[in-house]
């Protein structure tokens, strides 16, 4: 997919997992990568195929949150990256959520090996390659969680997973006009329920996210942390929410997407 608005040299994004709570037989759990900056977006299932498309000698992961759809592959990365990369990586997030992954997810007797990366606690903007920053804001879900924003002179780029969508959120102007909005659409619509149960789980109905990309005046939006219980062969229906938001793709493993 390609998707850009003036004439320079993409940039790229590739989806290594779009879908939510567990991986299925089409999608892992999430993670996001952009190989020429050395910078991969939460650390679900997928992480594993890091290693395709790596392309530094060092990176910065940036998680959303510590629930373990998205920080199990950092387990991934003892046998997945090299030892030097290992050793220039750094895993980013919010102290608390570090200290619980450092604590439980790696305690000796789920994990034995501490991978050699570093831990860095978020708490401002970070520098990323190629005169690139990134921020973050935060996002209503249990337990807590923060979207972010990514921005260089040739684009932008705005991850938002794990909460509960709607035009009116605090977080859509943090992400006003980015060029790419990636945006998890768990529920595919808010019929048997659905709405009560993104409140309650702090996930999106697709409807919601359509209208999120429409308020922020995003240039693509694409959805992914869909519910893997799904119907693998039957995509969700995107008519409605093309109807509020033309520019809307359904996100699948493997995907790479220049904007």
């Amino acid at each position: 997919v390609i998707f850009s608005r003036r004439k320079r040299r993409p940039m790229k994004l590739v989806l290594l997992g779009t879908g939510g709570y567990y991986a299925n037989d089409v999608r892992h759990t999430a993670c996001l990568m952009l190989p020429e900056m050395g910078v991969v977006l939460d650390a679900g299932s997928g992480m594993f195929r890091v290693a395709e498309h790596l392309a530094t000698e060092r990176l910065d992961i940036f998680l959303t949150h510590a629930h373990l759809d998205h920080v199990l592959g950092l387990t991934y990365l003892l046998g997945v990256l090299p030892e030097a990369v290992q050793q220039q990586t750094t895993v980013h997030g919010a102290a608390e959520k570090l200290a619980a992954i450092r604590t439980h997810l790696f305690a000796e007797p789920l994990f034995p090996v501490m991978p050699a990366f570093q831990m860095q606690p978020l708490t401002g903007e970070v520098a990323l390659a190629a005169g690139g920053k990134l921020t973050h804001f935060p996002l209503a879900h249990p337990g807590g969680s923060v979207g972010f924003r990514l921005d260089w002179p040739e684009g932008s780029l705005a991850y938002v997973t794990d909460t509960t969508a709607a035009a009116d959120a605090a977080y859509v102007e943090r992400i006003r006009g980015v060029n790419v909005l990636v945006h998890e659409a768990y529920f595919a619509d808010e019929t048997d329920g659905a709405g009560e149960m993104a409140e309650v789980t702090g996930h999106s109905c697709l409807r919601d996210v359509a209208q999120v990309a429409a308020a922020a005046e995003v240039g693509l939006l694409v959805l992914v942390h869909v519910d893997p219980q799904l119907d693998p062969d039957s995509d969700p229906d995107l008519r409605p929410a093309q109807q509020i938001f033309k520019n809307t793709l359904l996100g699948a493993d493997r995907m790479e997407i220049e904007f």
